[in-house]
């Protein structure tokens, strides 16, 4: 699938653009009743438009594009180094260079196969020696031995995903990006 002119991301920013509500709840910088909200009302339609696994790693990708954004925390999506290709890379390739303790990747595997799952992060492992600072958002809950948000209707942890980044952030020592208090 291309990723550019997808229809499954034409439908989350449409749907986003619309909305009444999602302004009101980024200015109140309530990311976690976004992603509910966007969830409960688009999940359903974004898995009926292809492999369920690829949608929501589709959805999960925009959404997380957009809230990085408007959080305005600094980050790089689909990029390569070294080979590896990484889905989203918390604040850039050039930190993960200096100092990967302060640097999260983050995995969309588009895929619930366990052993495609793993075959990701061990390429990831090989550029992030830094184990921890490699997450994983998956479409169903599946144990891959690193913190790990879902994105489903029933079970979703990627609502705290936001947060878990912002204080990835401002405990990493990039204190600019005070802008979420938790």
């Amino acid at each position: 699938m291309d990723e550019e002119a997808n229809p499954i991301k034409e439908y989350l920013f449409g749907y986003i653009e619309n909305s009444q509500t999602i302004p009101k709840l980024i200015a109140e910088k309530k990311f976690d009743e976004m992603i509910k909200e966007v969830t409960s009302n688009c999940y359903e339609q974004v898995i009926s438009m292809g492999k369920k696994d690829e949608s929501v790693g589709i959805l999960a990708t925009g959404l997380l594009h957009y809230l990085l954004t408007n959080a305005l925390i600094t980050s790089q999506r689909k990029i390569e180094h070294v080979g590896v290709e990484i889905d989203i890379i918390i604040p850039d390739l050039k930190t993960l260079e200096k100092d990967p303790k302060k640097t999260l990747l983050i995995c969309i595997p588009k895929s619930s196969d366990i052993k495609t799952i793993n075959q990701k992060i061990t390429q990831l492992e090989k550029i992030q020696p830094e184990k921890e600072n490699i997450w994983v958002v998956l479409s169903e809950s599946i144990p891959v031995g690193k913190k790990s948000f879902v994105l489903s209707e029933d079970n979703n942890t990627f609502s705290k995903i936001i947060f878990d980044i912002a204080q990835f952030v401002n405990v990493g020592g990039a204190s600019k990006f005070k802008i979420l208090r938790i």
